[in-house]
């Protein structure tokens, strides 16, 4: 493939920017928790063949859920930009996993900065 996403290439997406690696950090953008820790998750979504899955997810206010990256080669880049709630992954290589927290309710749709037909729509009851 000559997809710009493969690791080892650069991203030709939204967003670029250098790999960052973090092993138990845990920090706040916009309102919303990341952890790339192995911070237990209420759902899981899984980033593969271009896709998220599943593609619509529903849970409440204060539960979490782990995106992870189960593509083989292929990196990705999983983001929220709303006006009071917002996240960025960054670039999420294979078998990476971000841990989000949604701390209020409302119908969110979450990205790839990669991929531009990659979506999730999360509605927080």
């Amino acid at each position: 493939m000559s997809d710009a996403c493969h690791l080892g290439r650069t991203a030709g997406g939204r967003r670029t920017g250098a790999v960052l690696l973090l092993s138990t950090f845990t920090f706040v953008a916009s309102g919303a928790a990341l952890s790339l820790s192995g911070d237990a998750a209420a759902h899981r979504v899984t980033q593969k063949g271009r896709a998220f899955a599943p593609g619509a997810i529903t849970l409440r206010a204060g539960e979490s859920i782990a995106i992870v990256n189960d593509d083989g080669e292929l990196v990705h880049h999983a983001y929220l930009e709303g006006p009071d709630f917002s996240f960025d992954t960054g670039e999420q290589l294979p078998g990476s996993k971000t841990v989000v927290t949604f701390p209020k309710s409302g119908q969110f749709t979450i990205l790839c900065g990669i991929h531009p037909k990659m979506k999730l729509a999360v509605s927080v009851k």
